[in-house]
């Protein structure tokens, strides 16, 4: 218990830099713009190839099988250059303030432009293990998704820290990993519990926050009034978007913090050295 009380203590130390600057949260809104752009821009593609598949004798499906998977590398690869993108900058914004220097969004962005090398190449290994990972679901039924999530657990946990690495160091993208699973280790996996503690608050405040959404909706068509139940509705999506931005926003903020404690044994930034001592058991090399 004692460990999840110093990882909530830790959101709410992070909730106060996102709280202080609200502006943070235009990381994940423009990334998440940016990636509706490019899944729509695969749409047209998408239909018509359903089209030729519905048409293809079983020799030409076999030869689409492999233009639809490496299209689908593409879609991942684009993707994830994106969000890897806007991540790495949120990451630099956060990793500058927590030095005490004074950091905006082109200070973000500044960082990520500089390390786009590195990220286009972490953009194209996490895409290969996406892919890789749908392939197995497709060719092994209920064994492959077993596998795949195991695999997905475990790529998941390994680049925990890659994004604040990238922001914060001149490495190639397999170093960036190599480093990540090293912090990890040296760090005992704390911050898996505070990730996760990110993801049950948020997930019970969105349900909350959709259920009182859901009375409101109804109230206003109970009402018979369009602007009602239009601004009703309006409302809830609204609510139920900025908390998806604050949580990815959050969770992003979370990570620069342990990155930079896990790295130099330092905070700054108004966070308390104490508290992050207790959350941090450190090896000794």
């Amino acid at each position: 218990m004692g460990k999840f009380a110093r990882s909530w203590a830790l959101m709410k130390a992070s909730a106060s830099m996102l709280r202080s600057d609200k502006s943070l949260m235009m990381f994940p809104l423009l990334s998440g713009l940016c990636s509706l752009v490019v899944a729509a821009s695969f749409l047209i593609p998408i239909a018509v190839t359903l089209g030729v598949v519905h048409h293809a004798t079983a020799n030409e499906t076999r030869g689409f099988s492999l233009v639809a998977y490496l299209g689908m590398f593409v879609f991942y690869l684009v993707q994830y250059f994106i969000i890897i993108f806007f991540n790495t900058a949120l990451a630099g914004t956060v990793l500058a303030r927590l030095r005490g220097e004074t950091a905006t969004m082109s200070t973000g962005f500044a960082v990520a432009r500089a390390r786009w090398g590195s990220i286009l190449g972490y953009a194209m290994i996490a895409a290969t293990v996406g892919l890789f990972l749908r392939a197995l679901q497709e060719r092994l039924g209920l064994v492959g998704r077993m596998i795949a999530g195991l695999f997905g657990l475990a790529w998941t946990v390994a680049s925990l820290l890659v994004v604040p690495v990238l922001a914060s160091q001149q490495v190639g993208p397999m170093d960036a990993v190599s480093r990540s699973v090293a912090l990890l280790k040296r760090t005992w996996g704390e911050n898996l519990i505070g990730q996760g503690g990110i993801g049950v608050v948020f997930s019970v405040v969105t349900v909350i926050a959709t259920f009182a959404c859901g009375l409101l909706v109804v109230a206003a068509i109970t009402s018979q009034s369009m602007p009602a139940i239009v601004a009703a509705i309006a409302l809830g999506v609204i609510s139920l978007i900025t908390l998806a931005l604050a949580h990815s926003a959050l969770q992003g903020i979370y990570a620069a913090v342990l990155y930079r404690y896990a790295e130099s044994g330092e905070v700054g930034g108004g966070f308390e050295p104490k508290l992050l001592e207790q959350a941090f058991r450190v090896r000794a090399d």
